[in-house]
């Protein structure tokens, strides 16, 4: 919009006039995508010259969104020491090469919660079949721990397993508490060496996930019926769903020496 006054002609403006010039502009988006972890902050003192007026951190922030360039929290992932990331990287080197018949058997313990109930269990799975499923009521420590090996995976193994095979488990204080150790040692089973850390290389995290999606629309309302369903349906999970996971241990070990031991998508 225009207007014309003694000859004249007075045009209007559009809007405060840019704070930024198009080289300052140039020098954020280098700034961001150079380092793209830097905060507004970080850039707003990256930018700044003595020619130029401080653009705000809002103003970084707009020129970097017409750009394309948004700003995204980062993925929050648990912190690795140095020295079990080294240990990771080393037994995935190792064990590179390993497969399904090496991982046999495997268990974890969680808690699986859901619908109308809260349920603890222990379970196990080896490449040639699902093993039982135990409710744990009460607390799991250590005792009730060499109570699920003696009287629930030791029978099993021994029914199921041919010799010589080898038990894997991670580094909960309880599982390698000297009372379960020296459990192991007496019954002269085999333990599969396991890094710290390592839940991305332990295939039965993804068998609870199984597991839980196979009772997602179950509802219980107690207990005794969730546990219930959770035996039906470990029992139900078909041994190609073990065979894929155990299958995975290839790239799962290529996965965190290629993440020098840092976390994995696993």
């Amino acid at each position: 919009m225009s207007t014309i006054q003694d000859g004249v002609v007075h045009r209007q403006s559009p809007g405060r006039p840019r704070t930024t010039s198009r080289a300052m502009d140039r020098n954020i988006l280098r700034a961001c995508r150079e380092h793209p972890r830097r905060t507004s902050t970080d850039i707003q003192v990256s930018v700044t010259s003595p020619n130029e007026p401080m653009p705000s951190r809002k103003t970084i922030r707009r020129r970097l969104q017409v750009a394309g360039l948004h700003g995204q929290r980062p993925v929050k992932k648990p912190f690795v020491s140095l020295k079990n990331r080294n240990a990771r990287v080393e037994w995935a080197k190792q064990h590179l090469s390993w497969g399904p018949r090496e991982y046999a058997p495997r268990y974890q313990c969680p808690t699986v919660k859901h619908g109308g109930g809260s349920v603890m269990v222990w379970g196990c799975f080896s490449d040639t079949s699902m093993g039982p499923l135990n409710r744990i009521v009460g607390t799991m420590d250590r005792y009730v721990y060499e109570d699920i090996l003696e009287n629930t995976m030791r029978p099993w193994a021994r029914a199921n397993l041919s010799r010589p095979w080898v038990f894997q488990q991670d580094n909960y204080p309880k599982h390698t508490s000297g009372h379960v150790a020296n459990w192991f040692r007496r019954r002269r089973v085999d333990l599969l060496e396991w890094p710290s850390q390592s839940p991305d290389l332990n295939p039965i995290e993804h068998m609870w996930e199984e597991l839980e999606r196979r009772l997602k629309e179950v509802r219980a309302s107690n207990a005794n019926q969730k546990f219930a369903q959770l035996e039906a349906a470990w029992k139900s999970i078909p041994m190609t769903v073990v065979q894929t996971l155990l299958d995975s241990m290839p790239r799962r070990c290529q996965a965190v020496i290629d993440a020098k031991g840092y976390p994995t998508k696993y």
